[in-house]
């Protein structure tokens, strides 16, 4: 079962840059927001299942230093993408 994760990131300031250079380098995100808000950076992550994603998050994202914390969110369903509305 594949995972899609909303990864929100919270970064220290100085080191943006930084990470946006080592997430865009990692193969499970697949796409990847500077934002405003609460959060710094938000990435579309798909991993093949839960264990996979809490080891990339665990061994690959906190480990870049400047991360500062992330809040994960999985998406369960998707009704519509690219303005397309998915059957049921």
């Amino acid at each position: 079962m594949v995972v899609t994760v909303l990864l929100s990131i919270y970064v220290e300031s100085k080191e943006l840059d930084r990470v946006t250079s080592s997430l865009k380098g990692l193969p499970e995100v697949v796409d990847l927001f500077e934002v405003t808000g609460d959060f710094d950076i938000v990435a579309l992550v798909r991993t093949k299942n839960m264990r996979e994603f809490r080891d990339f998050l665990k061994n690959k994202v906190l480990s870049v230093k400047g991360v500062r914390g992330t809040n994960s969110a999985v998406i369960l369903y998707t009704h519509k993408r690219e303005g397309k509305l998915l059957e049921e």
